[in-house]
């Protein structure tokens, strides 16, 4: 586990997201695997940054003091990692549910999700439990939960082995939600004429799926008091279904809209900018226990929307969709789930070797350092585990059953 809470902890990082197909333009699904790119970069740099925060008697020490570079080294995106694989994975039920047509089989969808994930994420749990249960038989239940994705309801557990993957659990979470709820909202629709009724019972489920986590929160914080170091009751899928939720109404909204209302410069870039400043001050204001603290991802979800959607419904690209679409932000974005993988492992396998600097002072030092080491880990990995495990889905023609790859010559 990389440190103690650091205000909020535990964030960093988040799920691997499908790449878009349904986007009119390359540029646009280009401009996702920035947003993937930033957000894996984002995660390092704050977990180094939790790494370096220090606790004495006369409280917590942030490893740079300067509120704003503090603010932004410490803004959290596993919001952004929920709501963009929300809007991507929700996109192709909004569209059968507005406007008719079919989804894929929940068997192809789960079979999918699984080899994008399970392969490189079980053989990471299993290596890092090894080396830090060299005798069995070890925390043999921190193992189990990892390995059933159900480490993000223990309080003791849910930051062992590979911290972030917490938001693993709820990403896998949302899979078995969203191929239940997707079918029935395409059969809720059918029989409705009118669009726009379809839209509204569409958006109005989208609504409920991001209020009841505002609810809760509420209710648990100051009804009840629950401290926000409660990980299970703050960290757990009650808590932070909102990301999701928000995720699946851009991609209702984006059905909805179709090739109209696309943003010309004039409104994507305010909005593109009003989302990134309102992240900032969210996290500039953001202290234990105080509002902005207490509902900072929901709010920071409807934030990720406004930047995803100022960027990808537009008219025509800007210098914004030239920074997200450049070359070393892409390629940081395809290598973005191993990255997220493994940056903690070896950004702790590096400090308990001595290799890191020690000491507040030393943390842009070890910032370097870990970059330096973990992106070309995660470039390994990618290429050795990832993309041989997506090769896998040739197994499965499109209707997600077994592919026939040597068909019996036909018959006179």
């Amino acid at each position: 586990m990389a440190g103690h809470p650091a205000g909020r902890r535990g964030e960093g990082g988040g799920p691997p997201i499908s790449r878009t197909d349904t986007a009119p333009a390359r540029g646009r699904a280009s401009a996702i695997d920035g947003f993937r790119g930033l957000a894996a970069l984002s995660t390092v740099a704050f977990h180094v940054w939790q790494q370096y925060f220090r606790y004495d008697a006369q409280g917590s020490h942030p490893p740079v003091d300067n509120p704003v570079l503090g603010a932004v080294l410490s803004l959290e995106v596993i919001d952004l990692f929920f709501v963009l694989s929300a809007y991507l994975l929700t996109l192709s039920y909004a569209r059968a549910a507005l406007d008719g047509g079919s989804t894929r089989p929940a068997r192809l969808f789960l079979f999918r999700r699984a080899i994008r994930i399970l392969p490189l994420y079980f053989l990471a749990v299993l290596v890092v439990w090894a080396t830090r249960n060299p005798t069995l038989p070890g925390n043999w239940r921190d193992l189990v939960e990892h390995l059933t994705f159900t480490h993000v309801f223990d309080q003791q557990r849910i930051f062992y082995t590979l911290g972030p993957t917490w938001s693993l659990s709820l990403e896998v979470l949302f899979y078995l939600v969203l191929v239940a709820l997707g079918p029935l909202a395409v059969r809720a629709c059918r029989p409705l004429r009118r669009r726009r009724t379809r839209v509204a019972v569409c958006a109005a489920g989208c609504l409920f799926l991001y209020a009841a986590p505002l609810a809760w929160i509420a209710v648990a914080h100051y009804r009840f008091g629950v401290p926000h170091t409660d990980w299970v009751v703050y960290f757990g899928p009650q808590a932070r279904f909102g990301g999701f939720a928000a995720g699946m109404g851009l991609a209702v909204l984006t059905a909805a809209l179709g090739d109209r209302g696309r943003l010309g410069p004039r409104t994507a870039l305010p909005l593109a900018a009003l989302a990134p400043a309102g992240l900032f001050a969210l996290s500039l204001d953001s202290g234990p226990e105080n509002f902005t603290f207490t509902f900072y991802h929901p709010i920071a979800s409807a934030l990720w929307v406004v930047l995803l959607f100022s960027t990808l419904h537009v008219r025509q690209q800007t210098f914004w969709h030239g920074l997200l679409t450049a070359r070393w932000l892409t390629a940081a974005g395809l290598v973005s789930y191993s990255l997220f993988i493994w940056h903690e492992p070896v950004m702790l396998q590096l400090h308990n070797a001595g290799l890191l600097p020690t000491g507040q002072s030393g943390f842009l030092p070890a910032l370097l350092i870990v970059f330096l080491v973990a992106v070309p880990v995660a470039a390994a990995s990618y290429w050795l585990i990832e993309y041989p495990a997506s090769l896998l889905g040739r197994l499965k023609d499109h209707r997600g059953r077994p592919r026939e790859f040597y068909p019996e010559p036909a018959t006179r």
